[in-house]
């Protein structure tokens, strides 16, 4: 088998829309026939997969998943529902979780030229296989790693899935300190908050809530003839409620509004005689951001009966 130009390899990408590793194996293993190679990729399944990959995937699944010191939030897209319940799509998943807490790649590209833990093949030679058994589009999308005192939670069979990354003089290991973590993950899972803490909100959001409130204010009556320093005043005065509701810290605890989530790790800090802080988390909604083909599925499977 001789070797094959980039050129070639470009070619049979634009003609098939696979991706360069499986169209140079395809080359090589044809002797640089582009017509066999096609053949060759269409008889594995990938030339199928690359025309199906314009189909919206916005199933799927969200994973977190902690090994010691050193875990991951992961999502993979698939189609359907039905199809993110298979088994093997799950394994998929679940591997590849892994390889990202094993391997630490730098990002979605990255991941999937490792080799997926527990497997002979690359990330991506896997999903290429499971595509032949399900048919449906898949996408890794997204992942990001951590390492430290790290708690994790899958929320709906992955609909939801977040990490909180805490700092502690506390033993790793403590039972209440992973509770709390525990809890704040539940918090981030139902409240979605923008920011860990005032700090963390950006200058240009501030100033966007500035202009709201300016806004809101110039439209009543009672406050748009009021001095500009005393607009100014109140509404800094109103910008608690906005950290009140957008920082994780800030918000009213949900086990117990009548505190804030801030109080309360500082009170299971105080009970344990230590520290804790809050320091990160990372919150994947399924599909978040994914413009969905209403009925897409059904409307396709609808056209075969026809």
């Amino acid at each position: 088998m001789g070797k094959v130009s980039v050129q070639e390899i470009k070619e049979l990408m634009t003609a098939t829309g696979v991706g360069m590793m499986d169209c140079k194996k395809a080359l090589v293993e044809t002797d640089g026939d582009m017509e066999k190679a096609i053949l060759v990729l269409r008889e594995k399944g990938l030339a199928t997969q690359a025309k199906k990959s314009g189909r919206v995937a916005a199933e799927g699944i969200c994973t977190a998943v902690v090994e010691g010191n050193v875990g991951c939030v992961l999502e993979v897209n698939i189609e359907t529902d039905f199809a993110a319940n298979n088994q093997e799509f799950k394994d998929f998943v679940a591997a590849t979780a892994k390889t990202v807490i094993e391997q630490n790649p730098a990002d979605v590209e990255a991941l999937k030229a490792c080799k997926i833990a527990g497997g002979d093949t690359t990330v991506e030679e896997a999903l290429q296989n499971l595509f032949i058994k399900i048919r449906e589009n898949m996408v890794i999308r997204r992942f990001k790693r951590f390492e430290g005192i790290l708690v994790p939670y899958v929320h709906g069979g992955g609909s939801i899935a977040v990490i909180v990354k805490l700092e502690s003089d506390i033993a790793a290991d403590n039972a209440d300190l992973l509770a709390a973590g525990k809890d704040c993950a539940l918090q981030v899972a139902a409240m979605n908050p923008s920011y860990l803490n005032r700090a963390a909100v950006p200058a240009d959001a501030l100033e966007e809530e500035k202009k709201i409130q300016l806004a809101q204010m110039a439209d009543d009556p009672k406050m748009a003839n009021k001095p500009e320093q005393v607009k100014i005043k109140i509404i800094e005065g109103k910008l608690g409620k906005f950290y009140s509701e957008n920082c994780l810290l800030e918000q009213a605890f949900v086990k117990d509004d009548k505190q804030t989530v801030g109080a309360y790790v500082d009170s299971v800090a105080k009970k344990l005689g230590g520290k804790i802080d809050v320091v990160e988390y990372v919150r994947f909604e399924r599909g978040e951001g994914v413009e969905k083909k209403e009925d897409n599925f059904a409307d396709e499977v609808a056209s075969m009966i026809k």
